[in-house]
């Protein structure tokens, strides 16, 4: 997978693509940062590897000025839940189905991923590296809420 962004009207935009070998595919995603944006399937080429496909996928968008996002500009978004002691295997069990959830909801926005979690002491976190907390911040809030996670103590910026 490789991702690009690039500021146009005060708005950050992303333009992404990744293989998809069993449906013969490298898929192209963009749009602007926290909302879904369009995809488009290119046709695998059988003489090329996956990279030098998505490399070639995205660039018109890398020649237009994308380019990746600098890993020290990265945001961590920590979403915490209150649990008893080091937890149980339930509460494992549910950290990581909410990776996969967190994973969907900031990947299809261009937002970011999660990076796995931890937990004891009273409390479990998911890791999530974004490009913009604030965005991010709002988006889970929103997909969050009706589901089985909506029960998170805080959502925080590690650094802040």
């Amino acid at each position: 997978m490789l991702k690009l962004y690039k500021q146009i009207d005060g708005k950050l935009h992303y333009n992404e693509a990744w293989a998809e070998p069993e449906n013969e595919a490298i898929v192209e995603h963009w749009g602007v940062i926290g909302e879904k944006g369009e995809t488009k399937n290119h046709p695998l080429a059988p003489d090329l590897d996956e990279d030098e496909q998505i490399s070639l996928v995205l660039s018109s968008a890398a020649e237009n000025g994308f380019a990746p996002f600098d890993d020290d500009d990265m945001r961590i978004l920590l979403v915490e839940y209150a649990v008893e002691g080091m937890g149980t295997k339930a509460d494992v069990k549910k950290r990581q189905d909410l990776e996969g959830v967190l994973n969907e909801s900031l990947g299809w926005t261009g937002l970011g991923h999660c990076d796995g979690g931890s937990i004891g002491s009273g409390t479990m976190e998911a890791c999530c590296y974004v490009v913009d907390f604030g965005i991010a911040k709002d988006v889970l809030i929103k997909d969050l809420a009706e589901t089985r996670f909506g029960d998170y103590t805080r959502i925080y910026d590690e650094n802040a």
